[in-house]
């Protein structure tokens, strides 16, 4: 059983961390990030791209956590 959560962690935490580094990626930096990216750039703000930016805030801090959990997890099983 120890194996099977040792290896279910080893998982998530793989799929959590490229996950992560998508949803980094995919944030606004200077530009417009995904407002421009799938149409809102050039200094008009759509309603739809602050909920997208909004949600991909919450999704990658979901992620995040989620890593986080999955290596204190691995931290105490290998020990």
């Amino acid at each position: 059983m120890r194996d099977f959560i040792k290896y279910l962690s080893l998982v998530l935490n793989v799929v959590s961390m490229f996950a992560m580094i998508v949803g980094v990626l995919l944030h606004s930096g200077r530009g417009g990030g995904l407002s421009d990216m799938f149409g809102g750039g050039s200094g008009s703000t759509a309603l739809g791209s602050a909920a997208a930016e909004r949600n991909l805030n919450r999704i990658t801090t979901v992620f995040a956590l989620i890593w986080l959990f999955t290596v204190v997890a691995l931290g105490m099983l290998l020990a």
